[in-house]
């Protein structure tokens, strides 16, 4: 080419058309096939553009080490609350234009976010077997009541939610929740709650395992993944949840800092979060829709069983993850000297 000048910014022009590629990274399983129907081939029909689904364990590292090197090369990623909370403070995601989601209002509180938009609403709630169970339990009391409902009862491994549900089940205002377990006799009342049942206890620390220990009649009742129960129920086992006292949190999409596709990654999060693609999503994993839209969208009795349907998030407790960030690390020591106390 004659001028240098022109076939340099042809070549870019050129290699920026074959940028088309979208990294999008998830937490894999059976969450990434569905997330490739309802949003990762739709989108690549819709905008011509290749999407590589990938996965990891939410482990911050791997971003943070991206973002240090300028080697990014990961566009979404999603991310769990009080990860996208440290993330954001410590600069390793990109702001959104908040213009491309519409408004707030549309969505479920705490869906937009400075750096994250909300893809599902997820619930830590309480299960049981219908089958086993025909007057079960209605709220976390029940769940303390080792008369009436003899037997083991599984919680998950772990000071996050756990310390929530006992002091729920100590009758602590759903308002007061976490007031009161930001002061030292709050979390000692917590920990005073789980001693009476802690020989009753069967721990849990994979999102599969309640369901297996259900299944098995290995426990009466267990705490567990609202979108496990929703598969059990799908496969015609009677797990009945019950709604009253559950906890509920948004996961979300981030970009990491320095993405070098920022538009078509905010693309992405827009179209994902349209209520046509968060139908699919919703209707094939059971977690709830981010968008207030898409319930009208969805067969009423299937709505019912949904965590986002009014009457089951007007019991439900949002979990506070700045909370989190800030107590987790003592709260979690604290529970594991406990828990290894026989």
């Amino acid at each position: 080419m004659k001028n240098p000048i022109l076939g340099a910014l042809l070549m870019g022009v050129a290699s920026g058309a074959m940028a088309a590629d979208l990294t999008v990274i998830s937490f894999g399983g059976i969450s990434k096939d569905v997330q490739t129907e309802a949003f990762y081939k739709p989108f690549e029909k819709k905008e011509g553009m290749k999407v590589i689904a990938g996965e990891y364990n939410g482990e911050m590292g791997k971003i943070k080490a991206m973002v240090d090197t300028g080697g990014v090369n990961w566009d979404v990623v999603q991310v769990e609350g009080p990860e996208l909370l440290r993330g954001c403070d410590e600069g390793l995601f990109e702001h959104l234009d908040p213009s491309i989601l519409g408004k707030a209002e549309d969505y479920v509180p705490g869906t937009l976010s400075d750096c994250g938009a909300g893809l599902l609403v997820w619930s830590m709630a309480m299960v049981y077997d219908g089958k086993r169970l025909a007057n079960g339990p209605t709220g976390w009391q029940d769940f303390w009541d080792t008369q009436k409902f003899p037997g083991k009862r599984s919680l998950r491994k772990g000071a996050k939610y756990t310390l929530e549900i006992a002091l729920l089940a100590d009758g602590v205002k759903k308002e007061d929740l976490y007031k009161v377990l930001a002061t030292k006799e709050g979390v000692d009342r917590a920990f005073k709650k789980l001693d009476e049942i802690k020989p009753s206890i069967q721990w849990w620390e994979s999102g599969a395992q309640p369901m297996q220990f259900l299944a098995s009649g290995d426990v009466v009742m267990s705490t567990a993944y609202n979108g496990r129960a929703f598969a059990a129920q799908e496969e015609g086992v009677p797990m009945k949840v019950v709604w009253n006292g559950s906890l509920y949190a948004i996961d979300s999409w981030a970009i990491p800092k320095g993405s070098p596709n920022k538009k078509a990654a905010e693309d992405f999060i827009a179209f994902s979060l349209s209520p046509a693609q968060q139908k699919i999503h919703t209707v094939k994993l059971g977690y709830g829709s981010v968008n207030l839209g898409t319930t009208q969208l969805i067969d009423p009795k299937l709505v019912e069983r949904l965590n986002t349907a009014p009457a089951n998030l007007e019991q439900a407790v949002p979990v506070n993850f700045e909370f989190w960030v800030d107590h987790g690390e003592d709260l979690e020591q604290r529970f594991n000297a406990w828990a290894a106390k026989g």
